[in-house]
């Protein structure tokens, strides 16, 4: 059966030619087209279709309200569209938050240049998403998840000696229900890195572990979510300004220190050296992912040996899976994040079905099992 589509964005242009693409695919079905947001509700409830594509910046209502409303009545994967401008970068974070599973960027040059290849990403996009899982994309009740209490301190001077100004609570998101993890708590060890990777879903997913760390973690952590070179900044600013821990974007040369998470720039590749810094190496054209995840934990495997805790998030595809596989062979621990709290349930798939996970744990309690893992 066809993945039903409903196009939405006031550029008349836009509708026709992402219809075309989409229509030419016998997978894909459109069946509908709306210029607003409140059109998008309208015909969302009306249509019931499996896929939405929506523009964020539109008259009467903006995608990203509609986002919300359509999350709340009639729960359905949303593809948004985005320019890659810093901006577009932070709008498209706000959309992810409000329930949109993914994104493209929206760019027209590409479109006319590139037809073919816009074509195959569009059409993957959508035939993927369609596969989301809707629970884990689908707001309940509005009562928020609470922030973990700071962990207290005589002063201001965190347990590791320099000066910490405190940091603001992180803000919450809308609780949703997850099946029970699957594995038992896990086992103290002082990890000398916590390397988390993830795609589809992870910006969400990110935001909702890192948010229960405390100032003063005490392992460093290095990110690795696909995502374009014009939104990592975003992205990185929006987590520290979130979190307790202090998160920014990689550059070459920053040495890893607790209580410091690092996000791989995009589009280029990030890796471990023995000095326990970070080196940011330009992204190769014959790799899928700029940045990869299986590059940046394969070099945590061969500087930290067996004192690395590896999290596998919600994602399409299997990278993580083959530099996962290196750190167990040299004794680390690997994680993956479990079926039913996942956007899409992918990379961490791949890892459980390698049989490299040495434990399975839902969304909500990963950021409380990595607290109570790393001494």
């Amino acid at each position: 059966m066809a993945v039903k589509v409903l196009v939405v964005d006031d550029s008349g242009f836009f509708r026709r030619r992402v219809s075309e693409i989409l229509s030419a695919d016998p997978n894909i079905q459109v069946v509908g087209t709306a210029t607003n947001g409140k059109e998008a509700i309208d015909q969302a409830l009306a249509l019931k279709p499996d896929v939405i594509t929506m523009d964020y910046e539109m008259p009467m209502m903006d995608g990203i309200t509609a986002v919300r409303h359509i999350m709340q009545r009639c729960p359905t994967p949303v593809l948004m569209f985005s320019s890659l401008t810093h901006e577009g970068a932070r709008v498209t974070l706000d959309a992810l938050d409000a329930g949109a599973v993914d994104f493209l960027p929206k760019n027209f040059e590409d479109i006319s240049r590139n037809p073919e290849k816009v074509k195959q990403l569009l059409c993957e996009k959508i035939l993927s998403i369609s596969r989301s899982n809707r629970r884990a994309n689908t707001y309940s009740a509005p009562a928020p998840v609470a922030a973990p209490a700071p962990t207290p301190a005589p002063s201001s001077v965190s347990s590791y000696g320099s000066s910490a100004p405190a940091r603001p609570a992180a803000a919450p998101i809308p609780a949703r229900t997850y099946a029970p993890a699957s594995s038992p708590a896990p086992k103290r060890k002082a990890y000398k890195l916590v390397a988390i990777g993830t795609s589809t879903g992870g910006p969400v997913a990110l935001q909702r572990v890192l948010t229960q760390l405390p100032a003063n973690f005490p392992a460093p952590i290095v990110l690795i979510q696909h995502m374009p070179a014009a939104f990592t900044k975003a992205f990185a600013e929006r987590l520290d300004k979130l979190c307790r821990i202090s998160v920014k974007e990689a550059e070459d040369g920053d040495i890893l220190r607790p209580g410091l998470a690092l996000l791989a720039p995009g589009g280029k590749q990030m890796m471990i050296d023995g000095r326990g810094a970070v080196k940011i190496l330009p992204g190769d054209e014959r790799l899928n992912y700029k940045p990869c995840v299986d590059i940046t934990f394969g070099s945590a495997a061969k500087t930290y040996g067996d004192k690395v805790l590896a999290v596998v998030l919600t994602g399409m595809g299997a990278d993580g899976r083959e530099g996962a596989r290196l750190l167990k062979q040299g004794g680390s621990a690997i994680w993956a994040q479990d079926e039913a709290s996942c956007v899409i349930y992918g990379m961490p798939m791949a890892i459980v079905k390698a049989e490299l996970a040495d434990a399975i744990y839902g969304l909500d309690d990963i950021g409380r099992h990595l607290v109570e893992a790393c001494v």
